[in-house]
């Protein structure tokens, strides 16, 4: 993807066809101003990191560098920005569902802040994100971290043969496994991980779903966590 080069480019509302925007134009322009944004975000002062990504966040969007992905870009380099900063060790903080559920109070802050300098408003708006998403995201991980301790006991309970702490942790590597992921673990051969596999499904634990020849193996509960907006999950029969 390159540098924007269509002259003549603007934002408009899509409902009732309002000019909302119009970035700068010209290659060289917006070369000079990525360089700037690249300047700011790594010059050392004394701003603090949140606010830094923040007003990199809204330099970024005016400068709307390319044709067309400029938003999703954006995102991402929020959080790129605080992982190369040492704030977040993983891409964990889920930013972007915040700035999608205010979609519209986003935009406004965003012409504000263009319009009117209005700086307060906009660093308070995703300030209040990364607090919000920052709890979420806690949440979340609670309600993962007990799941994990709810189904190690329910195998050790029910199916004590088969409960292994490496099988436990490979059901939440990602939510759904396949007989070769058991087998290149080592915890079984490929007979003996079918076997398991399909009791566990026998008990509710996982469910298979065929896509084109294979076979795999959901984790519902865990899915539904990482999808879903509640951090609660169905318990054990």
């Amino acid at each position: 993807m390159s540098v924007r080069k269509t002259p003549n480019t603007q934002l408009v509302n899509d409902r009732t066809g309002d000019i909302i925007y119009t970035p700068p134009t010209g290659e060289t322009l917006l070369r000079d101003k990525l360089t700037n944004w690249e300047r700011f975000l790594y010059e050392e002062d004394d701003l603090d990191l949140l606010v830094k990504m923040a007003i990199g966040h809204y330099q970024f969007e005016a400068i709307h560098p390319f044709e067309d992905g400029n938003g999703r870009t954006g995102r991402i380099l929020n959080i790129l920005y605080l992982i190369d900063q040492d704030v977040l060790d993983i891409p964990i903080l889920y930013l972007s569902r915040y700035i999608i559920a205010h979609r519209e109070e986003y935009y406004a802050r965003l012409l504000a802040v263009t319009a009117s300098q209005d700086w307060q408003g906009w660093l308070v708006f995703m300030l209040e994100g990364v607090r919000e998403k920052a709890e979420w995201v806690h949440e979340k991980i609670e309600a993962i971290l007990e799941l994990i301790d709810a189904t190690g006991s329910f195998m050790r309970d029910g199916m004590p043969n088969l409960y292994s702490a490496e099988l436990l942790e490979l059901l939440f590597n990602q939510p759904y496994c396949r007989i070769a992921n058991l087998t290149d673990a080592g915890i079984a051969k490929r007979q003996t991980a079918s076997l398991y596999l399909r009791q566990m499904e026998d008990k509710g634990m996982l469910r298979s779903l065929k896509i084109g020849k294979e076979k795999l193996f959901v984790n519902p509960r865990y899915l539904s966590l990482l999808i879903d907006d509640r951090n609660s999950f169905a318990p054990y029969a």
